[in-house]
């Protein structure tokens, strides 16, 4: 390379280095403000959550409170928008989980006046929760003007097993118990509690009751578990007396 090159190109590599070096620092820069604006994009997005979470709690929708309070407590762990949340988020929580198990419970049970036979009847229904994979029973409570009040299982097929009067194992809130019982003598597939009065006064008070009966199909034993806590005796509409 020839002296006077060499000259020539001194000046080009100078600006090609001082623009590295001033790309170099851009980049440096650059990279210590990402950090930065991600911070305040999460700041903006914890206050705009935070926001819609009071205007939950201050119109009372403790579901949607519960979603976006918990929301915010897992995305932004540690935030102030988090600690204000976790000052009301464990009250609201649980109310809003009593209420739905007490929806739900409510919700198990139906309801109906109708004619039936001649006559007219109120019913409560509920069926089993358990077990889940077979065929449904119905433990219903009945009021008829003509045969005045029972408290009965009703399946299908060729019903139960019950010669003359049973007695079912039962459980009540964990307490072991017999349920005595009969089987109609017109033939359908049910089962009469002997005593619908004292039932019916147990079943009020307890939460969930469980009665193991046998199939008349196959002799299969079945525990039949009923939660009828929501039962609401008030939508159990009384009748009137059959006229002599």
């Amino acid at each position: 390379m020839s002296p006077a090159f060499a000259r020539s190109l001194a000046p080009v590599l100078g600006l090609a280095l001082l623009a590295a070096g001033c790309s170099q620092q851009g980049g440096e820069s650059h990279g210590a403000a990402k950090p930065a604006a991600q911070a305040a994009a999460g700041d903006a997005a914890a206050a705009q959550d935070l926001d819609t979470y009071r205007q939950l709690v201050r119109i009372h929708n403790d579901e949607m409170a519960t979603t976006f309070g918990e929301k915010i407590v897992h995305d932004y762990p540690g935030s102030a928008a988090a600690k204000e949340v976790q000052q009301s988020l464990p009250e609201i929580s649980k109310r809003y989980h009593e209420n739905a198990e007490k929806n739900r419970l409510a919700g198990l049970w139906l309801y109906q006046v109708s004619p039936m036979a001649g006559g007219t009847q109120s019913t409560a229904v509920i069926f089993n929760s358990q077990p889940v994979d077979a065929e449904k029973v119905r433990l219903v409570l009945r009021r008829h003007t003509q045969w005045g009040q029972n408290a009965f299982l009703f399946g299908s097929g060729k019903g139960f097993v019950c010669k003359g009067t049973c007695t079912l194992p039962a459980v009540v809130d964990g307490k072991a118990m017999g349920i005595k019982a009969f089987a109609p003598p017109s033939g359908e597939p049910a089962l009469m509690i002997s005593d619908d009065k004292a039932f019916i006064a147990l079943l009020k008070k307890a939460q969930k009751i469980s009665l193991t009966v046998t199939r008349k199909d196959g002799g299969q034993t079945q525990e039949l578990v009923y939660e009828v806590g929501g039962f609401d005796p008030a939508k159990w509409l009384p009748l009137p007396k059959a006229k002599k």
